[in-house]
């Protein structure tokens, strides 16, 4: 023996062996500090952990040759060794053998840490808005090397391991760098090349291992139901929509046109065999179906990653991912880029109220509360079985808020339409007394979740100018679409579901009964401009029972037809913006199903392509023109002319614009009678023309029209002027000035 050697070696080894216990069963929250070069007075001390090799060695990255022979200081395959005479780490690369099997590869272990002191001071204040650039898998170079940067938010993990198929899973293989005070784990991979699935596993504070996480930030992911996600990086997306991004501020303004075609991408067409349309597809066979019809928008039911089709996207675990059961995330970005080639605008359905409890997802992901609240009367949502994000922690404000601006940015967006507001904006929402947390001040508003919607439309009207965001908000919180700095929670728009309820209530009635309740088709002008309302007959009216809009309509065959028609034209000249959901085009007879495209076999059918070519025409009347849409938000675009007579059930009213705009008058009687010689008031004499009538026999109608309308000097419903028209029955009728 020769003790100055042993004396040598003794001062470079590891000696702890609690810490060589941790490593070797994938528990230690440190493995930089081990693992790796480190420096020593004889040279670069070099720690490896490779469970299932029986030697290893340093070997020259150039030239082969052997630096240094590692010893195997421990059965599961821990290996330490001294790069002699070194002051700095060598190019190296690692060398394996077990039994005759060799091989070599990078150590992830000696690659710095590319986080940048401004991005872990942003990430630790929860403010860093391009959150998605550093979290996530990135595929970069390190030192000449390909690999890809792993990166996950868990503070209160005790270890962190990224496993995939690139190290058989085994959590012992790559533990994570982590940020203290951050709680961001971090590491670069060699080798680890997109399209590599992956998750991490995760030790809770407890020493407990958790079930494989998923990316929070993964950019794609397995087609479900596997669950792993998969290494993409930022899309890679080529845009030609120059045009359409340079004139969106225009078709998204509260005067402009919108007309919302809403559609599920899985069922709205399917293969023969029920096998999905890719997003090329769509493209191909969508895109010009929606510009026929005349919509300015497509919704697209939610695209982010969810691992049950039957939540119709509405419980997402991928938010940073679109899903991956109609393709790629550039071939996404491609369908978006062919939309506004196309002239079409793009929304899509986001969800930042509730996430879904998979064990791979966001539930106690760090084996702690810490996307959610840890109190169910504060984090868990019994009406859909999901879980709510604690919108007061800053990280899972920041995680959200950054994603709605990741899909404007990445994607091209157009729109948000937030899913379920009125669930965020109540502590009590669908609860009971007892079941809730009031706030600070002993109210029922969640002040947190306030906070973050107006914070992120702040953020989205700054970064993104000409997009909008759309609420889904249910109740009648003040100012939802008002902006910030008056008060207001800052959407651009929101659903009318109170005109949607009233409005459907009443079509669904015996006309026999509709006189008793004519205010509901009036009651909703009351409020009408209070927001920038859009109006909604959206996928939540034809599902659970409710079965298909023209079902709901009373009456034979013809009267059911002649119903939906006239509630159609009502619609388009009622103030608002519009929105439709697939199948109601062309009056789709049964309920939707998820699992079933739509049926198309109807358009084979003249009513039913009636009611097809109906939306269309009203489509363009409605772009065409402005008093229809100008001041849809507006109290001056809207006169009643009268609705004083429940027992005809007629509604007929003025739509005004800006300017020149000649104004439009609508006629609607929604009982199966024809009110022949039904004098009306006109804003001015002369010679007036029906541009559009839902009782056309080209729409399927009885063919109940006015070929010429000659309005007189005789004043009636306080108009100067007025005319005697044929109500068609069941029927509405557009009126607009020759003179």
């Amino acid at each position: 023996m020769n003790p100055a050697t042993d004396t040598a070696a003794a001062a470079w080894r590891l000696d702890d062996p609690h810490a060589i216990g941790a490593l070797v069963a994938g528990r230690h929250g440190d493995p930089f500090a081990v693992l790796g070069p480190h420096p020593a007075p004889a040279g670069i001390v070099l720690r490896v952990l490779r469970p299932e090799a029986e030697t290893a060695e340093a070997v020259d990255a150039d030239s082969g040759k052997v630096l240094a022979k590692l010893l195997r200081r421990h059965a599961r395959g821990f290996f330490e060794g001294l790069i002699a005479r070194r002051k700095k780490p060598p190019r190296y690369r690692l060398r394996f053998t077990r039994g005759d099997d060799v091989w070599e590869e990078e150590d992830a272990y000696r690659f710095p840490s590319t986080f940048g002191e401004l991005d872990l001071h942003l990430l630790g204040e929860g403010r860093h808005l391009r959150l998605y650039e550093k979290l996530g898998a990135h595929p970069m170079t390190c030192d000449d090397v390909a690999g890809t940067r792993f990166a996950v938010w868990a503070p209160n993990a005790s270890s962190v391991s990224v496993v995939g198929n690139f190290n058989g899973w085994d959590g012992r293989r790559h533990p994570m760098r982590r940020h203290p005070g951050v709680g961001v784990w971090e590491l670069f991979v060699p080798d680890v090349r997109p399209g590599e699935v992956y998750k991490y596993e995760i030790v809770g504070s407890q020493g407990e291992v958790l079930p494989g996480k998923a990316d929070p930030l993964a950019f794609s992911c397995e087609v479900p139901p596997a669950t792993a996600s998969l290494v993409h990086g930022l899309p890679d997306s080529q845009w030609s929509d120059g045009e359409w991004m340079e004139t969106r501020a225009a078709r998204n303004d509260r005067r402009a046109p919108i007309s919302i075609y809403e559609v599920h991408l899985g069922s709205w067409r399917r293969h023969e065999d029920g096998s999905y349309l890719t997003y090329e597809e769509l493209g191909d066979e969508l895109i010009p179906y929606v510009k026929d019809l005349g919509f300015t928008h497509i919704e697209c039911m939610p695209v982010s990653e969810h691992p049950f089709s039957g939540s119709w996207g509405y419980q997402p675990i991928g938010l940073y991912a679109p899903t991956s059961r109609f393709g790629s995330p550039e071939a996404f970005a491609r369908f978006v880029d062919r939309c506004h080639r196309e002239g079409l605008g793009v929304i899509v359905d986001w969800v930042p109220a509730h996430f879904p409890s998979d064990a791979h997802g966001l539930v106690r992901f760090d084996g702690t509360a810490l996307y959610e609240h840890a109190d169910p009367r504060l984090g868990f949502h019994r009406d859909w079985n999901t879980l709510i994000y604690n919108f007061g922690r800053r990280e899972v404000a920041n995680f959200l808020t950054a994603n709605a601006l990741f899909w404007l940015e990445r994607y091209h967006i157009d729109a948000l339409r937030v899913d379920a507001v009125a669930s965020m904006l109540y502590l009590d929402y669908s609860r009971q007394p007892g079941e809730w947390v009031p706030n600070i001040h002993g109210g029922n508003e969640n002040l947190e979740a306030i906070a973050f919607v107006r914070d992120t439309n702040v953020a989205l009207f700054s970064d993104h100018p000409g997009a909008t965001s759309i609420a889904e908000e249910s109740t009648a919180f003040p100012g939802v679409s008002r902006p910030v700095y008056a008060g207001g929670l800052g959407f651009g728009f929101k659903w009318n579901m109170g005109w949607m309820h009233d409005t459907l209530d009443y079509m669904g009635r015996d006309p026999i009964y509709r006189r008793h309740h004519h205010d509901q088709m009036t009651f909703g002008l009351h409020y009408a401009f209070s927001e920038n309302f859009i109006l909604p007959l959206s996928h939540d009216e034809v599902v659970h029972g409710k079965g298909s809009l023209i079902g709901r309509m009373p009456g034979d065959r013809w009267q059911k037809f002649a119903n939906l028609r006239a509630y159609f034209t009502f619609m388009w000249t009622h103030p608002g913006k519009k929105l439709l959901f697939m199948g109601g085009e062309f009056g789709q007879e049964r309920e939707w199903n998820h699992d079933l495209q739509l049926d198309w076999h109807h358009l084979d059918d003249a009513m039913h392509r009636g009611v097809r070519d109906l939306l269309r025409d009203l489509n363009a009347i409605y772009r065409s023109q402005p008093s229809l849409h100008q001041l849809d938000c507006e109290a001056e675009g809207f006169e009643w002319i009268d609705a004083s007579e429940p027992e005809f059930g007629t509604f007929i009213y003025m739509r005004k614009g800006i300017a020149e705009a000649q104004p439009v008058v609508v006629a609607c009687n929604f009982t199966p009678t024809v009110r022949e010689n039904h004098r009306i008031g006109l804003p001015k004499a002369g010679r007036w023309r029906e541009i559009l009538n839902s009782d056309d026999s080209r729409y399927g109608g009885s063919g109940v029209t006015n070929p010429q309308i000659d309005a007189a000097e005789e004043p009636w419903h306080g108009r100067p002027a007025s005319a005697a028209l044929r109500l068609p029955p069941l029927g509405a009728v557009i009126l607009t000035s020759e003179t």
